[in-house]
């Protein structure tokens, strides 16, 4: 595998007025990242874990319907975020509530029904069987991104339960009323993106987009700038020899770190999450250089 610097022209063609941001469809976002894993499970060496992820998401999908309602912020609450540019949704004060304790113990439930290891299978009794406190000490480490190594394979089902629970939360919220709130962070619930896409819809031809890694809400933001630190300075492009330029490694020279980018404009089957997983490939040969990853995937934790 080699490196390909690359520049990633701009686009040039029918001006369009993107949203700033998208909300996601909790009946279909999962069913899609099932869905895309498995295509990557057919031709990949690494069939075994991809598989056992798309089952893991079809078991987010699965819970879905019996959840009881999401507590969403009251409009007090709703109205500081905005005056003080902060999103809507306050992952730092994310408490163990009754509606995340039962999805929670629906996502184990269902997870036991999935194919996996029997490393894995030990880590979901684990977590199946911990109390109250040591649920909620998990909770805060995904959404600090603080994870114990020697712990990760029962905060990866932790983190399945919350993404979850987040894109539930998301759904709800008013679209229009969202706002910037920083680079490299979503105006929902203030998660990193997972990657960003490119993508050719009706409003939105050739604009990128950010996809947040939790609540899986899309936000715009403009294209050949770091998703990390914003500069617009020293930005290149990098990818595997030979690969069909759909997913790129978008480098920066300021922070020293990188974002994938996804051409769905030129393959509209490509979904964030499932992709940045099926092209671990690229991250391993961008071990290589002088780049560090700045985009978060709890299913790549181990990798």
């Amino acid at each position: 595998m080699s490196v390909i610097p690359q520049p990633d022209p701009s686009v040039i063609g029918t001006v369009s007025t993107p949203p700033f941001a998208v909300l996601p469809d909790p009946a279909s976002v999962f069913t899609a990242r099932a869905a895309r894993l498995g295509t990557y499970a057919e031709v990949s060496p690494l069939k075994p874990y991809l598989s056992f992820v798309a089952g893991l998401v079809d078991a987010q999908h699965a819970i879905l319907a019996g959840l009881p309602p999401v507590e969403m912020p009251d409009a007090e609450m709703l109205a500081r975020a905005a005056s003080h540019q902060m999103p809507p949704l306050d992952r730092t004060g994310t408490t163990l509530d009754d509606t995340l304790e039962t999805t929670l113990d629906a996502l184990f439930d269902a997870a036991t029904q999935v194919a996996m290891p029997d490393e894995a299978g030990e880590a979901l009794a684990r977590v199946s069987a911990a109390d109250g406190a040591q649920r909620a000490q998990m909770v805060r480490d995904v959404l600090a991104h603080a994870m114990p190594v020697e712990m990760l394979a029962e905060h990866i089902y932790v983190a399945a339960a919350l993404q979850v629970h987040f894109t539930r939360l998301a759904a709800a919220l008013d679209a229009p009323s969202l706002q910037p709130v920083g680079d490299g962070v979503c105006p929902a619930c203030g998660g990193p993106p997972v990657a960003s896409l490119i993508v050719e819809w009706p409003n939105a031809h050739g604009n990128r987009f950010c996809a947040c890694s939790l609540c899986s809400t899309l936000w715009h933001y403009v294209r050949i700038r770091c998703c990390s630190c914003g500069t617009t300075k020293g930005i290149g492009y990098q990818e595997i020899e030979q690969s069909p330029g759909t997913i790129k490694a978008e480098t920066c020279d300021e922070c020293r770190t990188y974002v994938k980018v996804m051409y769905q404009n030129k393959d509209p089957a490509i979904e964030p999450m499932a992709d940045d997983i099926g092209t671990l490939a690229l991250d391993l040969m961008m071990r290589e250089g002088p780049y560090r990853r700045a985009a978060f995937n709890p299913f790549l934790l181990g990798y």
